[in-house]
């Protein structure tokens, strides 16, 4: 099995460092900079981890690194069915076979696809680490890669990068239509680029899904939810209930934005005469978020009781999935456009939690960066009407008495018809100009 097993590896080493480089969209994704570290892509499915690991290739090659020191390996391949641990060393010895002026000085650089399919992959990474002159990227479906499980198994030898569908700015950049970033166009490119946000805000931002018609697109979202909760979810955990989650996932993603109380919800299924515990309601809304399918942001605040006890907020992972779950018959526009600031303001960095005054206003996001900085972040579509504009900064010059040193901003589609009047602290920032930072 082992002599297959080589004979396989040696090729595939082969025909990979004869690969040219794919030309693809360019992602605006962070990766930590740590010496000594693996890098583990990780993502919801078909967000563009395998994309990431080429980019990554790419740019060492545009550095000057050799190409034959960049080697990209898929392990998923049928002919390597079966592979344990124990066989992982043969792409060491392989690679090294065909290139020994890299072992040494010579760094190369390993770009491991989908080694999750290999039991004990682990132990491997962190000895090649330990071993060989190496930097390793790694990627897999979150059905088996997940990112509390690589920071455990790892030992604190790995560390993320989050790949998410594209934000507004890499969707303009998919279709060739991203302007300067240091440029405020003109009036065309303006309306321009508020015609194409309205676009992104409906159709979202996964690769496969852009410039698709609408009821490609929605069959397209419908498998990706599908196969999460079955092959990331159900399967991965054994889940008793699927039938709740199912319900769970229409609830969450058929109100985006909204809050989510698990005590709320599980009163709700008993009175359909659903027989579940609370405890594995708390289990099903980690497992989703686990495989990115959504995001919860908690209330801000230094008490961990008063985050338990409020509801959270829920965000699914892309707008384009709002559509799927819609049953208002209405355009969700402002749903789409706070989920979209909300996954800009997490690409920036920031820590992100939602705000309650003691009067009882709302502020969609207060996000700290890591240097410290502050903003509070209101989003609204539309404030042509003068009592929803009072409304909204009413809200933000209340939460600011809590946080005082944040910045206090409003994005707003488009800026109402006429002059409005803002305290001096409020900036209203439109949000084809916001999401590109």
């Amino acid at each position: 099995m082992e002599s297959q097993f080589r004979q396989i590896i040696r090729q595939k080493i082969a025909d990979s460092l004869a690969l040219p480089v794919p030309a693809l969209t360019r992602r605006d994704v962070w990766v930590p900079g740590v010496a000594g570290k693996a890098i583990a892509v990780i993502g919801m499915r078909r967000a563009g981890k395998t994309c990431m690991l080429w980019q990554e290739l790419a740019d060492r090659l545009a550095a000057g690194v050799a190409r034959s020191a960049l080697l990209y390996f898929s392990f998923e391949d049928e002919r390597l069915a079966g592979m344990q641990a124990k066989d992982l060393d043969l792409v060491v010895e392989e690679y090294y076979r065909q290139h020994p002026e890299h072992r040494g000085p010579a760094k190369a650089v390993f770009f491991l696809d989908e080694i999750q399919l290999v039991p004990g992959w682990e132990t491997f990474v962190r000895r090649i680490l330990d071993t060989e002159n190496v930097d390793v990227f790694l990627s897999g479906s979150s059905a088996r890669m997940l990112s509390r499980e690589i920071a455990s198994s790892m030992r604190g030898r790995a560390m993320e990068a989050l790949v998410r569908p594209f934000s507004f700015v890499e969707a303009l950049r998919h279709a060739g239509q991203e302007p300067p970033a240091a440029v405020w166009p003109d009036k065309r490119l303006r309306s321009t680029l508020d015609k194409a946000l309205l676009t992104y805000l409906e159709s979202g931002g996964f690769p496969e899904a852009q410039g698709l018609d609408q009821r490609s697109r929605t069959e397209l979202m419908r498998t990706y939810v599908d196969v999460v909760l079955l092959r990331d979810i159900i399967e991965r955990h054994d889940v008793s209930h699927p039938q709740c989650l199912r319900w769970m996932v229409r609830h969450l993603l058929g109100n985006p934005t909204g809050g989510f109380s698990v005590s709320k919800f599980h009163n709700d299924l008993r009175s359909q005469g659903m027989a579940i515990g609370k405890d594995r309601l708390y289990a099903y809304l980690e497992h989703l978020e686990d495989s990115f399918l959504l995001r919860c942001v908690h209330l801000a605040t230094d008490s961990i009781r008063r985050r338990q006890v409020n509801p959270r907020k829920v965000y699914p992972v892309d707008t384009g999935l709002i559509a799927l779950f819609n049953r208002s018959g209405k355009a969700q526009i402002g749903h789409a456009l706070e989920t979209a600031a909300l996954h800009e303001l997490e690409r920036r960095g920031c820590e992100v939690a939602y705000v309650k005054t003691q009067s009882g206003w709302e502020v969609d996001f207060h996000a700290r960066m890591s240097d410290g900085k502050e903003y509070l972040v209101q989003v609204s579509a539309d404030v042509d009407a003068p009592a929803t504009l009072e409304r909204e900064v009413r809200a933000l010059v209340e939460a600011a008495q809590d946080f005082p040193n944040a910045s206090l901003q409003l994005v707003t589609l488009a800026r109402p018809v006429g002059r409005a009047s803002l305290p001096d602290n409020v900036e209203m920032v439109e949000a084809s100009q916001w999401l590109r930072p």
